[in-house]
């Protein structure tokens, strides 16, 4: 199915639980505009995506529908890469792995190998079923990644917005299985950091926030499988758990981004977390962009072009170490600009995020 199919017909399934709700039918419109005046952007990013030798798309990782992931992969291929495991955002309605494709072909202009992880969405799953997809995805690319040139020791897993909460979700959950000895696929150890953008990290603080922005109660509650799962679901608030305490100790260094101006997920979000990981003892920073929004960080700063302070920490982050790579990152040359500065202000001023 198309991506702008599958959203209209997302948005009218969504509609069905509360016809008289007049935001999502005015989101709908500002989301269908905000993609139009960032058309120029996405239609180049599109035709990489689609005709790039570069794309590996659809790669089958599970027996879902949605099981599939995206590789993007350097041009230079001597010696293996790091790899960064990259879920989308999107409501936990609209998510898709294409959302990816702006990060994925930049990051592997500077040699790092991206896979953009599909999951379930509401309706046709619920949030266990997002981190379940998830999780088999990251433990594909942990175990089969070297197939694909890339470093199986260095790999380091990106959420952004709702993909940022499943992705940490994924990350606790896989921690504390292992601190109680369980069998599992993959290992907290094979992940080297841990990037969070713009997430939210507990659902008790969220439900009434996404509620008055026009994610109605009752739809979120379907999402999450009603209250009685927030907690299992909600990483700031399972890391304070006695019973996970050691579970805290395998987590890997945590760094969050927000911006100040995020109105779909506040900054708070972020930075009660890695408040509740520091008081755990686990390794947390978080990074606040002043007056950035939900998108700027994700979009609108990347399709602008040139100096990217949150790619370039990232990138730094992945290439510690490594003083060749970190050579060529000083040296590359300014990313192009794929969309007018009239359009992107205008983009982000009727924004429905």
């Amino acid at each position: 199915m198309r991506p702008p199919r599958l959203i209209l017909l997302r948005g009218l399934h969504l509609l069905s639980f509360d016809i008289s709700g007049y935001r999502w039918y005015t989101r709908l419109v500002a989301l269908a505009c905000y993609a139009l005046l960032l058309m120029p952007g996405f239609l180049q990013v599109a035709y990489c995506y689609f005709f790039s030798s570069q794309v590996r798309r659809s790669i089958v990782y599970g027996d879902q529908p949605r099981n599939r992931l995206d590789l993007y992969l350097p041009t230079n291929t001597d010696g293996p890469k790091p790899v960064v495991v990259f879920v989308t955002g999107g409501a936990w309605i609209i998510g898709y792995k294409a959302w990816g494709s702006l990060l994925g072909l930049q990051l592997a202009e500077r040699d790092i190998i991206v896979a953009c992880v599909d999951y379930r969405n509401f309706p046709q799953g619920t949030i266990s079923d997002m981190v379940k997809d998830v999780s088999q995805g990251v433990s594909f690319v942990c175990n089969l990644i070297d197939r694909f040139g890339g470093d199986p020791n260095r790999i380091y897993l990106m959420g952004q917005s709702a993909g940022a909460h499943i992705s940490a979700c994924v990350l606790l959950e896989q921690a504390i299985k292992e601190s109680r000895g369980e069998s599992t696929t993959w290992s907290v150890s094979q992940i080297k950091a841990y990037f969070g953008l713009s997430g939210g990290y507990n659902l008790f603080n969220l439900v009434d926030h996404f509620h008055n922005r026009g994610l109605y109660r009752s739809i979120f509650l379907s999402i999450m499988e009603g209250e009685g799962s927030f907690e299992q679901f909600s990483p700031e608030v399972r890391i304070k758990d006695p019973r996970n305490r050691e579970a805290a100790s395998l987590l890997p260094p945590i760094k969050l981004f927000h911006g100040t101006s995020d109105y779909s997920i506040p900054s708070d979000a972020s930075i009660n977390l890695v408040e509740s990981l520091k008081g755990v003892g686990a390794e947390a920073e978080v990074i606040l962009y002043e007056g950035k929004s939900h998108t700027d960080l994700f979009l609108q700063d990347p399709l602008r072009g040139g100096k990217d302070d949150l790619f370039d920490h990232v990138v730094s982050v992945i290439h510690a170490g490594d003083e060749e790579a970190l050579a060529k990152d000083a040296s590359a040359p300014p990313r192009k600009r794929l969309v007018p500065e009239i359009l992107l202000r205008l983009a982000r001023h009727i924004s429905p995020f």
